[in-house]
């Protein structure tokens, strides 16, 4: 599992870090100290694409801990890491944990940090989750940054009938769920996350960080409209033989190249409201 899943995290990183908004990531980093290194938590890290993405932002020196459950993502962010160019004179430590964070009620991990973020992970976890989430950072007195979060919307060129029966199956499988954080919030995740947020005392701000994916994403395509038609099935197996026959002509069209592909994201930054 972990091999399939760091191939499609490498798959979907250039995507991501195409689809981010700049101009969020910068208004936040704006907020961050600068008298010292910023100590930063990333939450779900995977192979530590999150690190890669900000430490270009991030401008001076920057001691990460990146937390994952699984070992073997954490062993390849480590080894990406030590071979990444490092694109400024600052100080990049990197520390990694591997930590259940299925219950966010005992962890200390966020004592004293300036940041924490995540990325693609908040859809995956529950609203109570999310509530602890926000209740952890104010403790802290950290800014948040989550990106890349789905919100339910996608659209495919050209289109087929099914397009929209398949993306609604989608949804139910996400909000169906449950990666050990609970019931996923799935596509309501972002607006969860908001109220949270607002409630724990934050300002919160979202903007669109949605993929865009031309017929030159062939590869990351493919493995995007499998994987939808893979939820499909599970969530209405009923359903298989209409689901088949939409995924090879949905594969056609991306192998003909002249598929397109909205998926529609966002991301959240949070800081604690003065005044």
């Amino acid at each position: 599992m972990s091999e399939s899943l760091s191939g499609w995290l490498a798959l979907r990183e250039a995507a991501d870090a195409a689809a981010r908004s700049v101009a969020l990531t910068e208004a936040l980093i704006g907020r961050l100290t600068r008298d010292r290194p910023l100590r930063i938590l990333d939450l779900g890290s995977g192979t530590g694409s999150n690190v890669r993405y900000l430490a270009r932002y991030l401008r001076h020196d920057q001691d990460w801990l990146l937390v994952d459950a699984d070992a073997a993502l954490l062993a390849d962010a480590r080894a990406q890491m030590s071979s990444w160019p490092v694109r400024s004179s600052a100080r990049l430590h990197i520390e990694t944990q591997q930590l259940n964070l299925g219950e966010l009620d005992r962890l200390e991990i966020f004592s004293g940090r300036d940041l924490v973020t995540a990325s693609a992970l908040l859809d995956l976890v529950s609203d109570t989750w999310l509530d602890a989430l926000a209740k952890q950072c104010r403790a802290a007195g950290a800014i948040a940054l989550f990106s890349l979060t789905y919100n339910g919307h996608s659209s495919c060129e050209p289109a087929e009938p099914e397009d929209e029966a398949i993306r609604l199956l989608m949804n139910r499988h996400q909000k169906a769920n449950d990666k050990g954080f609970g019931r996923a919030a799935g596509p309501g995740a972002v607006a969860s996350a908001e109220r949270a947020f607002a409630a724990a005392g934050y300002r919160v701000e979202r903007a669109a960080s949605d993929w865009r994916l031309s017929p030159e994403a062939r590869e990351l395509q493919r493995a995007l409209i499998s994987g939808w038609a893979e939820a499909a099935r599970e969530i209405a197996p009923e359903q298989t033989t209409m689901i088949e026959d939409w995924l090879d002509r949905r594969l056609a069209h991306v192998d003909a190249g002249r598929s397109r592909v909205i998926v529609g994201h966002d991301d959240l930054a949070a800081w604690i409201a003065t005044g």
